[in-house]
């Protein structure tokens, strides 16, 4: 979903597990389907670690436990934090837009698989990347309160942690900030300069 980036504020989704790869995200069995809905994919995120094969919540999993159940919207759940070495395995963008499709709208954790972070950003996810002490905190603060919030500043590329007050600067690309910033895809990008494009066209064949 195209939304624009600026100041997010949220409760978080604790996933405190190392090396989740893209096969746990999305099974594979739904890279198969034919649409691209955000709500089907959304709805599959981590299908097999949500739901029996009855189809039935494992309560034991974090998203069906009543502190973190609720599906995310303005300032509620809009954070996942997860483990290090998230998205991991196979390239499949269909996690990134599975991911985006349950509604979150920033990943935190201390490493990314490069791919993974890239189709998160191309799909309105922020990842942020924090350092392995910080991630430990965050973990440790939702812990002792699942309604502490953190402070994602995209302008000033800062994540803080609202419940002691400590804060990281977090890296991103020029351009994909200024994507994330105007809810620019790539293509909404070129056409927003396809004046500039056209007039260097026309210097080149002079």
């Amino acid at each position: 979903m195209k939304q624009k980036f600026d100041i997010i504020q949220s409760t978080c989704v604790p996933l405190p597990l190392e090396n989740v790869d893209t096969d746990q995200i999305i099974p594979a069995r739904f890279l198969k389907a034919t649409t691209r809905d955000e709500k089907f994919f959304g709805d599959n995120l981590f299908r097999d670690w949500r739901y029996n094969k009855e189809d039935q919540p494992k309560q034991e999993f974090v998203f069906n436990q009543p502190a973190f159940s609720e599906a995310p919207r303005e300032g509620v759940h809009q954070i996942l934090v997860a483990g290090k070495n998230f998205g991991s395995g196979s390239s499949r963008e269909h996690a990134a837009w599975a991911i985006a499709g349950y509604g979150f709208r920033v990943v935190i954790s201390s490493f990314f698989a490069d791919i993974h972070k890239n189709n998160e950003l191309n799909n309105f996810v922020l990842p942020v990347v924090v350092s392995e002490d910080f991630l430990a905190e965050l973990f440790d603060s939702i812990k002792q309160n699942p309604q502490m919030e953190v402070k994602v500043d995209v302008p000033n590329q800062t994540v803080t942690n609202l419940a002691t007050g400590k804060s990281e600067r977090f890296e991103i690309n020029g351009y994909k900030k200024y994507c994330l910033m105007n809810a620019l895809d790539d293509i909404d990008f070129l056409l927003e300069n396809k004046d500039k494009i056209e007039q260097y066209e026309e210097k080149v064949k002079r």
